[in-house]
């Protein structure tokens, strides 16, 4: 038997995992979404998932809740802070490790950097950064990275255009450090303002070919296999009128699709507001809403092989 890459791990970064740990955990979804529902829902049973939302979240909390309900667990914590002893004053030491006394495995959302390998030093549960500020999200990058290898039937070889909010945007970082364990090029598409942060991303730039741009022009969209769309984020702009002059500055319609490749992947990690129309909603190259659903199930493959030596 294959051992277990992941029994008891902390997921704090994508950074602390590899090819072979994706290969695993790639595996273990795929098998998982063959069991029968009776079979599924013996894997952890009698157990919990402990959250606690510091920033809103429809996906990552929602998934990660229906995920835990298939394999026969169940979820509890806190969504809403102002509802909480937080507003109380209890610390965030406090409240990581109350929560932990009460769950088997903690799920943390927060706006602070750090915040997630900061709870891993507290609690005695295995901790999974849910969003941390804009350092990282890495369970988006492992289903974002499962979802392009279930929909290209591979990642070497491919172009690979991330566009929208690169400053700011954890879903990106994450997604820049897994895709450097792979043979991909990618094209990063922003305006100047949003530009990745160069210290965040100088110790992989040597590993995988990344090339910058301000334009989503017709040279580039010929070239692309996946073009990964991030939404501008007003909340992380301390002045609203800088937010306003990119607002809307790049929108995938059909007007792209036509001079893109006619196989082109258009994937988001959501929510999206304008950056995406809704009129290509119904394409086959709009994969968004299937990216969220293998979501469910790679976070049920995780939760599994986090919880068990052996997961099933």
């Amino acid at each position: 038997m294959i051992k277990n890459r992941f029994f008891n791990r902390n997921i704090v970064s994508i950074r602390d995992f590899n090819i072979d740990d994706f290969t695993f955990l790639f595996g273990i979804t795929d098998k998982i979404r063959t069991l029968k529902s009776r079979e599924r829902g013996e894997i952890a049973k009698g157990l919990i998932l402990g959250y606690i939302f510091y920033e809103y979240s429809t996906r990552t909390r929602l998934s990660f809740e229906s995920a835990m309900s298939s394999i026969g667990g169940r979820s509890l914590g806190i969504s809403d802070v102002d509802s909480s002893s937080i507003m109380k004053g209890e610390s965030y030491a406090d409240t990581i490790k109350t929560i932990s006394l009460y769950s088997d495995i903690i799920l943390i959302r927060h706006p602070s950097d750090g915040s997630s390998r900061y709870a891993c030093e507290i609690s005695e549960k295995p901790v999974i950064n849910g969003g941390s500020g804009s350092e990282e999200h890495p369970t988006q990058a492992m289903l974002d990275i499962y979802t392009i290898f279930k929909e290209k039937k591979r990642i070497d070889g491919l172009s690979i255009g991330i566009i929208g909010d690169l400053k700011y945007g954890r879903t990106v970082y994450s997604l820049i450090y897994a895709l450097s364990n792979y043979k991909v090029e990618i094209h990063l598409v922003s305006p100047s303002i949003l530009r990745v942060r160069s210290e965040s991303i100088y110790d992989v730039s040597t590993k995988v070919k990344m090339y910058h741009h301000i334009e989503l022009s017709d040279d580039l969209l010929d070239k692309l296999d996946v073009i990964y769309v991030t939404r501008i984020q007003r909340e992380r702009f301390p002045d609203l009128q800088e937010y306003k002059k990119i607002q809307g500055l790049y929108t995938i319609d059909e007007n792209i699709l036509k001079k893109s490749k006619p196989d082109v992947s258009i994937l988001h990690p959501l929510p999206r507001v304008d950056e995406i129309s809704p009129s290509i909603d119904n394409t086959v190259n709009a994969l968004y809403f299937k990216q969220a659903a293998y979501g469910k199930e790679l976070r049920a493959a995780l939760l599994s092989a986090l919880l068990h030596e052996e997961p099933f």
